[in-house]
């Protein structure tokens, strides 16, 4: 055996079926489109969703909920985390940028503060929004809640 007779088995390799190529290969006339309508014709697409003229699913079902078109959307960070920058790259003032390059956030987002761990170092922290409990535990460190 050698490279010039390897094929492959018997049956495992069938022909494309060649349809609109006459009577004789018996996909001639309608090429295996059947007659009429606009699934025969060429450049024919089905709409995304289409389910052949049966009320679609995206139709059977509800629409529900409700989007605020007001809402705001913050990023929020807890103190714990904060704390441990604080431990583990020694840094006492925290904003946008230190967030951002520590890979928190991202320097478009807004940044709220949360309250979730325990402050044990006095840090200075800007930010676009606080919760009490936050504010409460950076103040009673001795540092500086700014709001943005």
């Amino acid at each position: 055996m050698d490279l010039s007779n390897l094929k492959p088995n018997k049956g495992s390799v069938k022909k494309p079926k060649r349809v609109g190529r006459g009577e004789g290969s018996g996909h001639g006339g309608t090429a295996t489109r059947g007659h009429k309508g606009a699934q025969s014709r060429s450049g024919y697409k089905s709409k995304n969703g289409f389910e052949g003229g049966q009320m679609p699913l995206y139709r059977r079902l509800p629409k529900f909920g409700f989007k605020n078109p007001g809402r705001v959307a913050y990023k929020g960070i807890n103190l714990d985390a904060i704390q441990n920058l604080a431990e583990n790259k020694s840094i006492t003032d925290f904003d946008i940028n230190v967030f951002a390059e520590n890979g928190m956030a991202s320097k478009s987002d807004l940044i709220k503060i949360l309250g979730r761990g325990e402050l044990k170092i006095k840090v200075n922290v800007k930010a676009n929004a606080f919760t009490k409990t936050a504010l409460t535990s950076i103040e009673a460190q001795g540092g500086t809640a700014t709001k943005i």
